[in-house]
C-alpha cells in the first residue's frame, strides 16, 4: 500500500517575518516527496517513523472536534499495522518534512476535508491553515501551518498578512536565463524550536522589533512583490539588502562557519544568501544573477537549483 505523494516546499521569502505580518511566498519543491505506506518487512527508518506516528495519532485524538474531525480509530488501526511515512524529504533542512506528513494524514483521515478541487476562498484557505497549524504544532511547538498548506495544495502560496493568504501564480521559469535561486547544503541539521525561541526572546527588545519593521519586513515585502512582477533588477537589489539585514541581526540562525561565506556573497555580488526556514542548519537559500559565477564561487559546496530566471 502506498498513498498519494506530498511534496516538500521552499519559503522563498518571509521566514520569521510572517510571524509578525510580513509578506511571504512559498512554493512547492517537487524534488523531494513523501507518502504514507505499509510494508511487510519495514526497515529501521520505517519503524522509527511508525513510532513517531503512534505519538502523533494520540496527539490528534485530543484536537478539538470543533476544529477538525479525524477517523481516529482507522488511523490508530493503520498505525498499529505498521503504517509509516516514506519520505525523501530531509528532516531539519527547512524544506517541510513535517508539513508533508501533516498534509498526508489530513488527506487520508480528515472527515469533511477541504479539497484542492473546490473553489478555494480565502476563508477556506485560512481554515485549512488553522487546522494544519494545530496539527503541525506537535512537531515544532508552534507552527504557522503554511508548510502543510503548501504541500497539501501543491500550489505557490502568497502570504499578504496573517489573515490574508491566497494561492498565486509565479512567473514562468526561464530556460535560458543565468539567474537562479538555489539551495546550499550546510551539512548540519537544524532544529526549528530553539531558533524560534531565540527569535521570540529577541522580540522583547525594542531595537530588534524596530529593525524587523523598518528593515527586515520592508525588504521582504519588496522581494515578494519584485519576484511576482518579474522585476529581476529590483529583486536582486532588495535581496542583497535582506541578506545584509539577516547577517547583521540573525547571526544565531546562521551556522558560524557560514558567516564569512555570507559576507563574501554580499561583497562580490556573486550570490546573496538568506535563511531557508528557521535556519540553524539545513539548507541555506541563495539568489544569483549568474549561476556559473555562483557555482565557481561556492565550488566547495553542493548547490541545487530550484528556480531559473
Amino acid at each position: 500500500m502506498k498513498g498519494p505523494l506530498f511534496y516538500s516546499k521552499i519559503l522563498l521569502f518571509g521566514e520569521y517575518g510572517i510571524i509578525k505580518d510580513s509578506k511571504g511566498l512559498s512554493i512547492p519543491y517537487n524534488f523531494y516527496n513523501g507518502a504514507l505506506k505499509t510494508d511487510e518487512n519495514p526497515n529501521e527508518e520505517a519503524k522509527k517513523s511508525n513510532e513517531s506516528l503512534i505519538k502523533f495519532a494520540a496527539y490528534l485524538d485530543n484536537i478539538s472536534e470543533d476544529f477538525v474531525i479525524f477517523e481516529i480509530e482507522k488511523l490508530k488501526a493503520d498505525v498499529a499495522d505498521g503504517m509509516y511515512f516514506d519520505s525523501s524529504i530531509p528532516q531539519g533542512y527547512g524544506v517541510g518534512s513535517s508539513g508533508a506528513l501533516v498534509a498526508a494524514i489530513y488527506d487520508k483521515y480528515a472527515l469533511n476535508k477541504i479539497t484542492v478541487l473546490e473553489n478555494l476562498t480565502r476563508e477556506k484557505l485560512l481554515q485549512l491553515k488553522a487546522v494544519f497549524s494545530e496539527m503541525e504544532s506537535f512537531f515544532h511547538g508552534k507552527s504557522s501551518g503554511l508548510d502543510p498548506l503548501n504541500s497539501y495544495l501543491s500550489l505557490p502560496i502568497l502570504i499578504n498578512s496573517k489573515d490574508n493568504i491566497e494561492a498565486t501564480g509565479i512567473p514562468t521559469q526561464s530556460t535560458s536565463g543565468k539567474g537562479a535561486v538555489f539551495l546550499l547544503d550546510s551539512g548540519i541539521t537544524g532544529e526549528t524550536a530553539p531558533m524560534v525561541s531565540i527569535f521570540m526572546e529577541n522580540m522583547k527588545q525594542e531595537g530588534f522589533r524596530n529593525m524587523l519593521k523598518t528593515q527586515f519586513i520592508k525588504h521582504t515585502d519588496a522581494c515578494v512583490e519584485d519576484f511576482l512582477k518579474g522585476d529581476i533588477k529590483s529583486l536582486f537589489s532588495n535581496t542583497k539588502q535582506l541578506s545584509k539585514v539577516v547577517l547583521n541581526n540573525f547571526k544565531p540562525m546562521i551556522p558560524t562557519q557560514f558567516h564569512e561565506l555570507w559576507k563574501k556573497g554580499i561583497d562580490t555580488n556573486d550570490y546573496y544568501l538568506k535563511l531557508c526556514g528557521s535556519g540553524g542548519g539545513g539548507y541555506i537559500l541563495g539568489f544569483t544573477q549568474d549561476i556559473i559565477k555562483a557555482e565557481e564561487s561556492l565550488k566547495d559546496y553542493k548547490l541545487e537549483v530550484v528556480y531559473n530566471f
